[in-house]
């Protein structure tokens, strides 16, 4: 590679960095929010705090209050003081993409966090990006296989859609996430774990993702314990970096691990610049939010990005205000059941409470008349299925229950399936329709 090329992302950067930056001054620190009188900057726009120690702190305007300027931190607000200067950096966030991200481990500023340096980069990316119109978006008509034959089979998903992975907590969630990286035909994933538990990371990245689930992917990481602003960044640094690849004609799985801890992020900047607390707390700005991260995937003619999205059901509870709203903006839903979670069963996934809405248009007349035909035979068994532990079901009574009972045991055998085990798609598909029913 040349030198102008190798210089090309940093000379692009450079490109939108102004001569000259306005200044202000620090007046109140709450939390990670920051108080200032000036500087001159728009909402979005990226901003430092420079301290007497030369330390320099990097936030984001949030909000106005009157004359105050309202900016977010992306770090710990230790050692700030008052009176201390604030710049404007004159251009809303980006990074460094490339190639080379593949099998890289970063943070939400884009930065290695995996010990293996710097990345070679091609290009500077925005983090927020203009909206295709509706009308570039291509149909949707090609099927994704997930390597997961209980969504491959009754919840078919297609190349651009979005999807919700809807559980409580400890009901398999993340072990799913970690199947679908390694096992889907996606060119290649995408993974955000937004406010997961330090400990955690490596357990994941180590057993539920492995060498060969890493190698086609890039995970983006934000702690629990980092600020709410960064916490957000990483799930819009992984859609970025979806979108860079997505224009590269690939087609990208993307897997954000989760909305909820994206919502309960963008909440406490809510609360913090002023906004009104709605339905269980949550702000305007959250519900806003949400849309625009979800409708940020599709299909682009070019390339696609698919989307799955995890979503905490608190108590089970899938009337929650958030699980409503995810479920109102997504093109389907799995649904996790912990009563199949305490059996044993993995993955823990409710075919009946499971939709994908595109699967019509992605599926063969027999293999979704197939799939109708099981959904109604397990509707059947689990309707009466409390007669027949008691005893009280007399066997021939009921002959579509009696062909519930006859195809139960094979259609489990089906839906279980090993963490490293994968199934391909037109596997799933031939062994659906073999299934007797």
């Amino acid at each position: 590679m040349s030198s102008p090329e190798l210089l090309h992302p940093f000379l692009s950067q450079l490109e939108h960095q102004p001569a000259w930056r306005w200044r202000g001054r620090v007046n109140k620190v709450l939390g990670y929010l920051v108080e200032s009188e000036g500087p001159v900057c728009s909402l979005g726009e990226s901003s430092e705090i420079v301290g007497a120690n030369g330390r320099r702190h990097l936030a984001e305007v949030v909000g106005f209050r009157g004359n105050t300027v309202l900016s977010m931190l992306l770090d710990q607000p230790g050692g700030i003081r008052y009176g201390d200067c604030i710049m404007s950096r004159g251009g809303r966030p980006g990074l460094l993409v490339g190639e080379d991200m593949l099998g890289r481990v970063i943070d939400g500023m884009g930065k290695p966090l995996d010990g293996q340096g710097n990345f070679r980069a091609q290009q500077r990316w925005s983090l927020e990006r203009p909206f295709a119109s509706p009308l570039d978006r291509t149909p949707i008509r090609d099927p994704l296989g997930c390597g997961i034959r209980a969504i491959d089979a009754f919840i078919t998903c297609g190349r651009g859609q979005r999807l919700g992975i809807f559980g409580g907590s400890g009901v398999g969630k993340t072990t799913l996430i970690g199947m679908m990286a390694k096992g889907s035909a996606a060119d290649l994933t995408v993974l955000a774990l937004v406010g997961e538990r330090g400990r955690e990371v490596r357990d994941f990245l180590e057993e539920s993702l492995g060498p060969e689930g890493i190698r086609r992917s890039v995970v983006v990481v934000s702690t629990s314990d980092q600020s709410p602003l960064l916490r957000i960044r990483a799930a819009l640094t992984a859609s970025a970096i979806s979108e860079y690849f997505c224009s590269q004609g690939k087609h990208v799985l993307l897997v954000v691990d989760s909305l909820t801890r994206i919502a309960m992020a963008q909440r406490e900047i809510g609360l913090a610049a002023g906004e009104p607390p709605t339905a269980k707390g949550y702000t305007p700005s959250v519900f806003s939010l949400l849309a625009r991260l979800i409708e940020r995937a599709g299909h682009f003619g070019v390339g696609s990005i698919t989307a799955f999205f995890t979503v905490l059901m608190e108590g089970d509870d899938q009337q929650d205000t958030l699980v409503d709203a995810a479920r109102a903006l997504l093109d389907g839903h799995i649904v996790l059941d912990r009563r199949l979670s305490a059996q044993g069963h993995y993955p823990a996934i409710s075919v009946l409470d499971s939709l994908s809405r595109l699967m019509p248009a992605l599926c063969s007349p027999e293999h979704m008349n197939k799939a109708q035909r099981l959904r109604h035979l397990l509707a059947v068994y689990l309707r009466s299925e409390d007669l027949i532990r008691i005893g009280a079901y007399q066997r021939g009574s009921d002959p579509e229950l009696e062909q519930a009972l006859a195809v139960l045991g094979p259609l489990t055998a089906f839906l279980r399936q090993k963490k490293v085990e994968v199934a391909a798609f037109e596997q799933t598909r031939s062994a659906l329709l073999a299934l007797a029913c």
